[in-house]
């Protein structure tokens, strides 16, 4: 019982870091039906600048804000020269190989700023473990999930009851209605792609502490992250994070009970069946175009 448990409180960490990861993939697709396949890089900007943060002396709420803000910051400006010149273009795959060739190219950088080795974030989080029910567990830990299920709330709430969320929603469902209605779609779709590198660069900084920070840490979890908003639908918010932490949960069961070799065959042949069964994602509903 206590290796369950243990399990599956360390499963919804690593768990809570890809829902936030699917999240933002689901915010990027619903307004622009483009992905920034950099998304992973994100995190690691978030990681690395908050360790380079604290190194330059700055305190450590400080550096996380500003590692976060940078993040943000990436992902508007990729949207502007690397996304926008593509998405209205008839079949066009520009958006990904340029997203593609940004990330190496981030990834890169990093590693002449950062080095090729792995750094810790100091945080208190991490300081001593916590017992519950005899499994123990970082608060930082606890925290990941918690801060996954208030992004997902907060996201459904903004959509809902604010005018940019509702403009975010306007342009997911016709981008030419929504510019007649006189919304600026370019900048909602900036603006989508903003906040999704924000919840990509606050899942580096919340991770950091955890498995260390890298210029290479992003790409496995970005990757990740896009397997679970397809097992979760990318079109729904609440799926992408429910497939988010059931996915951490399954890995660390492949773990325990297979091997730590087993994890990513068992987590990618689960995406391929759960797509064969359900194309749209669990949770991801059929989109309808009129012609």
């Amino acid at each position: 019982m206590t290796t369950a448990l243990q399990y599956t409180l360390s499963g919804l960490a690593i768990g809570g870091i890809y829902a936030l990861v699917a999240l933002g993939f689901h915010v990027m697709w619903s307004a622009a039906k483009a992905v920034n396949f950099a998304h992973g890089d994100t995190l690691m900007i978030g990681a690395v600048l908050a360790v380079m943060g604290v190194d330059a002396g700055l305190p450590l709420p400080l550096a996380c804000l500003l590692a976060i803000l940078a993040g943000a910051l990436f992902g508007v400006a990729l949207e502007r020269f690397a996304v926008r010149p593509f998405i209205g273009a008839n079949a066009s795959i520009g958006w990904m190989l340029t997203t593609i060739a940004v990330g190496i190219m981030a990834e890169s950088l990093a590693t002449m700023q950062f080095g090729g080795f792995s750094r810790p974030l100091p945080s208190p989080g991490v300081g001593s473990p916590v017992s519950i029910l005899g499994a123990g567990v970082y608060p930082q830990e606890l925290v990941i999930p918690a801060v996954a299920v208030l992004a997902m709330v907060g996201l459904h709430l903004m959509q809902r009851r604010t005018l940019v969320g509702r403009a975010m929603q306007a342009v997911a469902h016709n981008r030419q209605a929504a510019a007649l209605m006189g919304i600026d779609v370019d900048r909602i779709v900036m603006l989508s792609f903003g906040l999704a590198a924000l919840f990509g660069a606050g899942a580096g900084v919340l991770v950091a502490p955890v498995i260390q920070a890298s210029a290479s840490m992003g790409v496995l979890l970005g990757l990740k992250g896009f397997a679970v908003a397809i097992i979760g639908g990318i079109t729904s918010g609440p799926g992408v994070v429910i497939a988010g932490l059931a996915f951490g949960v399954m890995e660390k069961f492949v773990e325990g009970y297979v091997s730590t070799a087993a994890r990513e065959i068992v987590g990618f042949s689960a995406m391929i069946l759960v797509l064969l069964a359900f194309p749209q994602g669990l949770f991801g509903r059929r989109e309808i175009f009129k012609v």
